[in-house]
């Protein structure tokens, strides 16, 4: 009988591959399968094994390459052939990853698996447009919040209230689509409305894009600069510190109108 693989759970980091872990590097160079995601930065395949089989899962948002039961069931069966498997999840695999469902499969049936964190963009993205997500005397409190408020992930009144007047920082992640009505939740419920706001698109890329507005105007910005996801929309007055933090310059700030 031929006993089951392992299974890694790696976080790739938010885009520079040099952010990657030393041990999420081990983890792709010594596996027999790699099941990426998008936005895991294809560079880090070639750290793979010459014969290591490559499995691309992706998902953007109007195009799935595999729906989630899928994924689930192909990280399962090549563990069970005995494999060693690499599942490369952008970022940190447990920030909206759905690494729960993926755990899950592999309880099942008692496969072993790791998770190995990673960089999450929510955090370094901000880093690498000059903004720290935390400031002594300006923000003491952060939160990272889905904003793909969809399939059930809705936010009741109470959570948009704690939002809106008990976080100093807040990062919305896959939140684009829902601009507007994220800005209008954190308004209605008392965050005011010259409240800063960055969108970083593609953070610690050569691609990335930073555009500064409020919660007022940041919508009508987003549409006038044709933002596109992947991007953190990071709301607080730490935003403030963009212009004097900058340090990464793959491109100035986009223009505001």
């Amino acid at each position: 009988m031929q006993h089951a693989g392992i299974v890694f759970f790696v976080g790739a980091g938010p885009g520079d591959p040099k952010l990657i872990t030393v041990k999420g590097l081990e983890c792709i160079q010594s596996s027999d399968v790699i099941i990426y995601d998008r936005l895991a930065n294809p560079e880090l395949l070639s750290y793979a094994k010459s014969r290591a089989e490559l499995i691309y899962c992706g998902k953007s948002p109007n195009d799935h390459t595999m729906k989630q039961e899928e994924i689930n069931e192909i990280i399962l069966r090549k563990a069970l052939e005995g494999n060693t498997v690499t599942r490369l999840k952008g970022g940190d695999p447990c920030v909206f990853g759905r690494i729960n469902e993926e755990i899950d499969a592999l309880h099942a049936c008692s496969v072993k698996y790791e998770i190995v964190p990673g960089i999450t963009a929510g955090i370094a993205a901000p880093a690498y447009a000059g903004i720290t997500v935390t400031q002594r005397k300006v923000a003491t409190s952060f939160t990272m919040v889905t904003g793909h408020l969809c399939h059930g992930n809705t936010i009741s009144p109470e959570k948009w209230s704690a939002l809106a007047t008990g976080i100093d920082t807040i990062a919305f992640y896959m939140g684009i689509k829902n601009i507007q009505f994220i800005c209008d939740q954190l308004i209605t419920y008392g965050r005011k409305p010259d409240t800063p706001v960055a969108i970083i698109s593609w953070g610690t890329t050569k691609d990335q894009q930073t555009v500064i507005g409020t919660l007022q105007t940041i919508p009508q910005l987003i549409e006038f600069n044709r933002v596109a996801n992947p991007a953190i929309i990071l709301v607080g007055d730490v935003v403030h510190m963009q212009s004097r933090l900058e340090w990464f310059q793959p491109g100035s700030p986009m223009e505001a109108l």
